[in-house]
């Protein structure tokens, strides 16, 4: 019982850093997204919020809030940069949509649970308006809009 108990304290001791490595890696990730989406649509008439940002793995949904307005961002890393792929509402809380942005089924589910857990943590009116937003809206590799087929698009 002692050497279980000392065998627990040591990988405690020595797993903290690299949990807390972890930990500041996906704030650092989190950080950079918020980032990203604030230049990209913050305005000092329209201020954006930002939360909860939800990272697994090379993707990430982000919750954003503007105004009355509201909706979800997903996100995929590119060579350690964020790229913005494409903004929904309802859309990005369900595995399957995100598995037709791209993502593995098994990594939609997992990323699907987690916004689930997250926003649950929201006040309620802030989790209504994350699905407020109609549709899905696909962004280029610059994160711009893609034009839709009645505006001269290819969609």
């Amino acid at each position: 019982m002692k050497k279980t108990l000392l065998l627990m304290a040591a990988a405690v001791f020595l797993l903290g850093p690299t949990a807390r490595a972890v930990e500041a890696a996906g704030q650092g990730d989190a950080r950079a997204i918020r980032s990203l989406l604030m230049g990209k649509f913050d305005r000092p008439d329209a201020r954006l919020t930002v939360e909860p940002v939800v990272v697994r793995g090379g993707h990430a949904v982000a919750g954003w809030v503007q105004g009355e307005r509201g909706g979800r961002a997903l996100l995929r890393s590119e060579h350690g940069q964020w790229k913005l792929v494409a903004c929904a509402g309802a859309a990005f809380r369900e595995a399957a949509e995100l598995e037709k942005a791209g993502i593995a089924p098994a990594d939609a589910r997992a990323l699907a649970k987690a916004v689930a857990a997250a926003e649950a943590k929201l006040p309620a009116d802030q989790a209504r308006k994350l699905s407020l937003f109609g549709g899905v809206v696909q962004m280029d590799a610059d994160g711009e809009r893609l034009p839709l087929a009645h505006e001269g698009g290819k969609q």
